[in-house]
Order: structure tokens, then sequence, then C-alpha cells
């Protein structure tokens, strides 16, 4: 019989690290002032990538008993569920996955990979939804399933730092300024509390949320730290929402690169470089670290 410490060594074989980094010389105007890089953690695995297994590293590596299940949340083309859905799958970990919204009629491809992962899908209300942070909501799932592993939406939790902390450990080229999209907040605290003094890190919100991203990266940071802040205007109308303009940028940086990036991430993320450096944000030589945070879910469609 297959032990877990056999199925756990078994995942983590398969796993590319330390991710590559890549010189990114586009043809952006601006840009050849400049010294670009991108850290490739989509590389990392073809379905837990990027900083969703950044996020679940230190849990996965350190459990030393396996649950009897885990519980997280997330939308329809969720990154975080699908990576833990896998994981639960390879580890024989019971999983209940809670979406937001009701997609029984119509399941992404993301569920439809959950389902073919065996896990326990179970749909919620937007109203609901928004109480799954709070005490009570918590404690009738623990009252529900004794015993589980609750993970918050997005892995977005202080466990998950020190796992993104890893991803500067690895960089042995030097950067002044680090940028990585924002939404639930972990990956931009862990990146922050790895820098030194004198490097800088920017996100690039991906969702509207002034002052509510700013509270959450605050709220994981373990210290004050002045180095870093986020950019709002990249947002292209909200969370997982796209432009024209953005869906074509997409389309020509991947065209021209054969770096795939989606809308809801690393497509903002890219976007707001561009502009950035376009409007002389940055100096010449700077040194620039963008880290591409895997999760392609949201370039999949029905």
């Amino acid at each position: 019989m297959t032990t877990f410490n056999q199925m756990r060594a078994r995942l983590l074989a398969e796993l590319n690290l330390p991710s590559p980094v890549t010189s990114l010389s586009p043809d952006w105007p601006g840009a050849d002032t400049l010294n670009l890089n991108i850290k490739r953690d989509d590389c990392i695995h073809p379905i837990i990538s990027g900083n969703k297994w950044r996020k679940l590293a230190t849990l996965i590596t350190e459990m030393t008993t396996p649950p009897p299940r885990i519980i997280s949340f997330g939308g329809g083309f969720s990154n975080h569920l699908h990576a833990l859905g896998y994981v639960c799958l390879r580890l024989a970990i019971p999983f209940t996955a809670l979406i937001r919204g009701d997609y029984r009629q119509s399941p992404t491809p993301m569920i439809d990979d959950l389902r073919q992962w065996r896990a326990d899908i179970q749909y919620v209300t937007k109203r609901d939804y928004q109480m799954r942070s709070t005490p009570a909501y918590i404690s009738k799932l623990q009252n529900d399933y004794p015993g589980a592993m609750i993970i918050p939406e997005g892995g977005s939790q202080h466990a998950a730092l020190a796992g993104v902390q890893q991803l500067i450990a690895e960089q042995t080229l030097p950067f002044d300024t680090v940028l990585c999209p924002v939404a639930s907040g972990a990956t931009l605290a862990g990146i922050v509390s790895a820098l030194t003094p004198e490097q800088h890190a920017i996100g690039i919100g991906v969702l509207k949320g002034q002052g509510y991203l700013e509270s959450l990266v605050t709220g994981l940071l373990p210290r004050s730290a002045p180095n870093w802040h986020i950019e709002h205007a990249y947002c292209h109308g909200g969370y997982a929402r796209q432009t024209p303009e953005l869906r074509t940028f997409c389309n020509d940086f991947e065209r021209h690169t054969a770096i795939p990036v989606e809308p809801v991430y690393s497509g903002k993320l890219l976007f707001a470089l561009k502009h950035m450096i376009g409007r002389g944000d940055f100096a010449p030589g700077q040194r620039i670290l963008v880290i591409h945070t895997g999760g392609l879910q949201g370039a999949r469609s029905n």
C-alpha cells in the first residue's frame, strides 16, 4: 500500500524548481533602456503552477499526518481550487470546493476537472460566500467536517508567506524592482517580506479594490514595510473583467514571446508594465523582475 509520504514524494518530484528566469525583450517604447527579466513560475507544474503552489508549499511539505478533508473556496475559474483539487487527488485527501455561484447548468473546464478528480463540489450563493471568513461560517464548517483543514480563498494565509519567500530566495540575478499581480494579497506580502530595504515591490491590482487590497497585504505582513505599493489603474473593469485592448495585448504578447498569459492575472500585469515603462516610471538601467504567477484557468473556455 502506498503511504502518504510516498505519494507526496512522487508529487514533489514532478515540480520544476527553482523555476526558470528568462530575459524579456519586448518591442515596447522605452523597454530597451531597462534590464527586464521574467520569473516563469508558470513552469513549476502543468497544473499546480505559479503562486498556487508557492502558497500551498509549506502546508503540504510540512504536513506530518494528512487531514481527513481539506476545504477551500473560489470562483468558477479558480486557479487555487484547481491546483488544490489536484494536490488532494494525488495525496488521497478528500477535498470539498465551495464555489461562488451556481454552475450546475454550465460547468467551467476547471469544475469539470474537479469532478474528474472526485472533489465534493458545493455551490454557494454570492451572499453566503461573502460570509466565508466569518467565525460563524468557519465554525459551522468545522462542525460539519470535524478535523478538516480549512484553507482561505486563494490560499492566502500567514502559512503561505514562507512558500512565496522562496520565490525570491531562488533569484540569483540582482534586481531593483519586482512586479506581481495582486488579488488576495499573499503573494505580494510574501515577496515584500523577503526583500532588502533597497528593493521595491509593485503590485498590480487585478480587481477594483483600492485600500482593500492594501489592507489584505498589510494584514499578512509580519511587520510594517515601506518598500511596496499597488497600482490600481489596470484592473480593466474588475476581477476577471477584460477589455478588447487587453485581449489584443495578451494575444500579441504570447505570439511574440511564446510565453502563455491570460487576461485575469498575468495579462494585466504585463499590460501594466508596458504602460508604466511608456510613461517613464522606471529610470534607465533599472533592473526589473516580473513574476509570472501561473494559473491559466482564465484562458480556458467551455
